[in-house]
């Protein structure tokens, strides 16, 4: 026993060594590091342009003076997969006219549209939603556009796949709200 301590020892503190062992070693880490690093850039950078993407879609919609149909939201459903360039297949958007009632301290939906793999909200889930939403006057309303897009990480570095969600809320620009028409 103490002649193999003595050789780990020995081991230990043998400081001639070859570079290209400790390259073999070092590479595969270092390479892994800057997979990891370009990965976790990615994802920050498509979470950034699926927010830019989300509060766009809000502002366009809530300068809508005439009634919104269901051309428009698969158009808008098609320009949210334009800008973050996904396959439409690999996107939703939700969009929600809101309405506070402040005699009863409660939100509620004038109406709901969803394109893609999330169902439009029902009353008790946008009353669910209170601690999102803005304090509002009475009988104020909100357009509120969520957006949603599946993210596949570029390496398998640990990093999961997952969904990216986006809530934004606009008050409509000029119009007292924005209407939905079922044609």
């Amino acid at each position: 026993m103490k002649r193999m301590i003595t050789k780990l020892r020995a081991f230990r503190d043998e400081d001639q060594g070859s570079i290209a062992i400790e390259t073999v070693i070092l590479i595969p880490l270092l390479f892994w590091a800057y997979l990891s690093m370009f990965a976790i850039f990615d994802s920050y950078r498509q979470h950034a342009i699926n927010q830019k993407a989300a509060y766009t879609l809000g502002d366009i919609i809530s300068r809508e003076t005439t009634p919104l149909d269901s051309s428009y939201m698969n158009g808008t459903h098609e320009i949210f997969a334009y800008l973050t360039n996904n396959a439409t297949s690999d996107v939703a958007i939700r969009v929600t006219s809101v309405k506070y009632d402040a005699n009863n301290n409660v939100y509620k939906r004038d109406w709901s549209q969803s394109r893609g793999w999330k169902p439009g909200l029902s009353n008790n889930e946008v009353k669910e939603l209170k601690h999102l939403l803005p304090v509002m006057p009475h009988n104020e309303r909100v357009m509120v556009v969520e957006t949603f897009a599946k993210y596949d990480a570029p390496f398998e570095t640990g990093l999961k796949d997952r969904e990216i969600e986006n809530f934004v809320f606009t008050r409509p620009r000029y119009a007292p709200r924005v209407l939905w028409t079922s044609e």
